[in-house]
């Protein structure tokens, strides 16, 4: 796979990427290594296919990518009611799912006390705190789905930015991939780097698919930062809002129950969560087609070849909701069913996600 060819593997669907140019050095070099860290904080949701695909597609443009199971962020970010071992159940939960993407045997998979049972990782954290401000610090409490304010009460939020800092440091990677939610933790590395003389991280972020109950009735136009950012913590599909979100558990008849329920206005495209699962989670390769059926007398069905021409036909009208959800529910099902009888095969597997379930439920 020559040089470009790998580049556009690796931004393909991707919302930013700091910077292009220095991904296509590293890969001019001869390639080198990336990771994604992921909460283990419930079960395996539709909203990350999209970072999980992606995941993917650095595999296969051949970086040596990391999979950061942070445990102990997640007892930061009080997830799983602070049970650290129902959190490595989560963690292993979501390895598994992403083994049945294909990629099984062809990452590193890493645990947050491996990296922080090593004295140079609170060494290196001390480095880094020394080099930011505690404004910029709590700008970051973002990335936990946190307000600024929260690090008055819990000191230890304020340390999961500069945590996320040092995995990179540690790890040695290149390349950090996460959701355009990580990006001031990216950013921040970058900044830390720069001031310790050290490897400026290459980011990567891709888009967050919003609840399926959609942004109600606020105008995410007329927000001023600080508010837009708490909208996007409620906006994005959450886990812990079972009706606002597609679960790989989920069987198939729920599957469709939730697509036929989800707001997706007549041509509406943004915040149409509809629309974004459609466009980050199927329209991924350059040669994908997306099929939406519909009544002979409005034309029968029709073949889309791309994101761009999804957008436009929806906004047009051409497409109808109905149709769409409908076309969506078809490829969900066809994409989950095999992960969820994966995840069912064995009593180990649905022990696992009985105890998430029942926890995240309470």
């Amino acid at each position: 796979m020559d040089v470009e060819t790998r580049v556009r593997l690796a931004v393909r669907g991707a919302s930013e990427v700091v910077t292009v140019e220095e991904l296509r050095r590293l890969f001019e070099g001869g390639g080198g290594s990336g990771y994604l860290g992921f909460e283990p904080s419930g079960i395996f949701h539709v909203g990350w296919f999209v970072w999980a695909l992606k995941f993917k597609d650095l595999v296969e443009a051949g970086l040596r990518m990391n999979l950061l199971a942070a445990t102990w962020h997640a007892w930061v970010n009080d997830k799983l009611g602070g049970d650290m071992n129902l959190i490595r159940v989560a963690a292993r939960h979501v390895a598994t799912v992403m083994d049945s993407l294909g990629i099984e045997g062809r990452y590193t998979l890493v645990y947050a006390e491996d990296l922080m049972s090593n004295p140079n990782y609170w060494a290196t954290l001390l480095k880094v705190a020394k080099s930011a401000s505690l404004a910029r610090v709590k700008r970051a409490l973002t990335i936990l789905g946190r307000k600024a304010d929260e690090g008055e009460s819990d000191f230890s939020k304020l340390i999961y930015p500069l945590m996320q800092v040092t995995d990179i440091f540690e790890l040695g990677v290149d390349v950090a991939l996460g959701g355009t939610d990580q990006r001031k933790a990216h950013m921040l590395q970058r900044d830390v780097a720069e001031k310790l003389e050290r490897r400026k991280v290459i980011a990567i972020h891709t888009p967050l698919i919003p609840s399926l109950q959609g942004p109600g009735r606020m105008d995410l136009g007329t927000l001023n930062e600080e508010a837009l950012e708490e909208a996007v913590m409620e906006f994005k599909m959450s886990k812990s809002k079972p009706e606002s979100a597609i679960f790989v558990t989920d069987p198939d008849e729920v599957i469709v129950d939730k697509v036929l329920k989800a707001y997706c206005p007549p041509r509406v495209i943004d915040g149409n969560p509809v629309i974004e699962i459609a466009k980050h989670v199927f329209f991924r390769g350059e040669e994908r087609r997306f099929t939406v059926e519909r009544p002979q007398k409005f034309g029968g069905s029709i073949d889309i070849w791309s994101q761009e021409e999804l957008v436009k036909q929806y906004a047009d009208g051409v497409i109808h909701p109905l149709d769409l959800k409908k076309a969506v529910a078809s490829y969900l099902t066809e994409l989950i069913k095999p992960i969820r009888e994966r995840l069912m095969s064995s009593r180990e597997y649905r022990e696992a996600i009985n105890l998430i379930a029942t926890s995240v439920s309470r």
